[in-house]
């Protein structure tokens, strides 16, 4: 996707696409602006990456590198290597390529993310 010059503006309730995650689980509204792709996920309670995503990338892990934001909602993060975070509402986030996530509590877990959708759930 081209960098492009001009002044643009697009919203998250009117997506360019949207891909929803197996049983249910939530969906990530995709905006393409500016040569960029930038998502906002919904996490639904019981959401797991390995369970609701893992089936449509067909990886062992999450392969996409995450930069965004929490809204609300917390979610947890697990590398390969076992390194264990836990994400909640203001708190900015780096999640690199080789980890599964699942959410905590029992309320929805709602992300902006800046860098890893371009691939995000969708079939490799």
């Amino acid at each position: 996707m081209a960098v492009t010059t001009k002044i643009e503006r697009k919203r998250f309730d009117q997506p360019d696409e949207t891909r929803e995650f197996t049983e249910g689980k939530g969906k990530i509204d995709i905006v393409s602006i500016g040569g960029h792709d930038v998502g906002r996920g919904r996490f639904e309670p019981g959401w797991r990456w390995s369970a609701n995503v893992k089936p449509i990338a067909k990886t062992e892990s999450c392969q996409s590198d995450h930069l965004g934001v929490v809204l609300e909602g917390r979610m947890t993060v697990r590398m390969e290597n076992g390194d264990e975070i836990e994400y909640g509402p203001g708190d900015v986030f780096h999640m690199p390529p080789g980890h599964d996530a699942w959410i905590v509590g029992d309320e929805p877990c709602v992300l902006v993310d800046f860098t890893g959708v371009s691939r995000y759930a969708k079939p490799s």
